[in-house]
């Protein structure tokens, strides 16, 4: 194949040609309905763009984005500068971004749906710790550019049909059956299906997870209480898999991050309260892997020096530090040769 030379539009580093060996898209999954007549219909797939550079490191990163959002979350940032696609491009690994089944690029689902307009930007504003719509967070690193601030309201996307968790895993797997051994990156509400998709799937070697919000797995029976909050999204419920299944995420490293701005206790500031019981339920999943004899890592970045993130340190101000990190901690596992 031919390999083509294409000039970084990275801002922080020296300009180099960035040389791509392979690129190009695809669907993967998902299923076929037929009717009565014999007539088929195609849907719940995953959609994928991957590129990868010359002598591309040995696993490629896969990307699963979170809610409300697809594979532009990992692109451009808001305010202009390169998000990990590209980052991570220029580090050498091959990268995958994916649109889970109906979102996005993957919008064609196999059940009935509604798209509704519905004036929520300042709610996400709030949930997503940019600040206390409309008030910025004091140190936040986030734009105050209203241009950026224009482009992260555009980059969200709704569902064109009901989220279906096994859907999601089953095409997210299909994925890592077709480009074999990699590392999953998740985010937000993709953290969820990313625990089944490496139960589910062998070929996933590691889990990096970027503030997970639901659907943290236990082995039944060692399941925690539900966390209370003031969150209007209510209780965060743990869910329980079988010890078989549980144990296939002691077999790979994973680490967890989460940025500022998040409660210590319980408070009425909602959105606060509500990354709190976050952190708080991936602290008890952690530990319960390093239990079983896993290795699991939490990381709140306030807590390393690193302040101010928002729900996406991936593509905050800071995100060549939040960048380092993970490149550091892939090193550490063996995963960047």
């Amino acid at each position: 194949m031919a390999v083509v030379a294409l000039l970084s539009s990275c801002n922080t580093h020296n300009g180099n040609v960035l040389q791509i060996a392979e690129q190009g898209s695809f669907a993967v999954g998902g299923t076929v309905l037929t009717d009565s007549l014999g007539r088929n219909y195609h849907g719940d797939h995953a959609y994928v763009f991957y590129q990868k550079p010359v002598d591309a490191r040995k696993y490629p990163l896969v990307f699963a984005h979170g809610v409300g959002q697809f594979s532009k979350t990992w692109e451009t940032t808001p305010d202009g500068r390169d998000g990990f696609q590209n980052i991570f491009l220029e580090r050498g690994y091959a990268t995958y971004l994916v649109d889970q089944p109906r979102r996005g690029d993957a919008g064609q689902a196999t059940v009935d749906g509604t798209v509704s307009a519905t004036t929520n930007d300042q709610f996400w504003f709030s949930n997503f710790r940019v600040g206390d719509a409309p008030e910025f967070f004091k140190g936040v690193q986030f734009s105050k550019d209203p241009a950026a601030l224009d482009q992260y309201y555009r980059q969200i996307t709704p569902n064109t049909a009901p989220y279906d968790q096994s859907v999601v895993v089953n095409a997210l797997s299909a994925v890592f059956d077709k480009t074999g051994d990699g590392v999953l990156i998740t985010h937000s509400q993709g953290g969820g299906p990313g625990w089944r998709i490496a139960i589910k799937n062998p070929k996933v070697r590691a889990v990096i997870s970027y503030e997970p919000g639901s659907s943290f797995v236990f082995p039944q029976g060692e399941e925690p209480e539900a966390i209370p909050t003031s969150s209007p999204f209510g209780p965060l419920q743990p869910e329980t898999v079988t010890l078989d299944e549980f144990m296939q995420l002691t077999k790979i490293p994973i680490v967890i991050y989460y940025g500022d701005n998040i409660a210590e206790n319980y408070t009425d500031e909602w959105n606060k309260d509500s990354w709190r019981i976050r952190l708080d339920m991936a602290r008890k999943f952690a530990a319960a892997v390093n239990r079983h004899g896993g290795d699991c890592t939490v990381v709140h970045l306030p807590e390393i020096g690193v302040t101010g993130n928002t729900h996406f340190p991936f593509s905050d101000l800071n995100n060549v530090q939040i960048a380092d990190l993970m490149q550091n901690w892939l090193h550490e596992k063996g995963l960047d040769k």
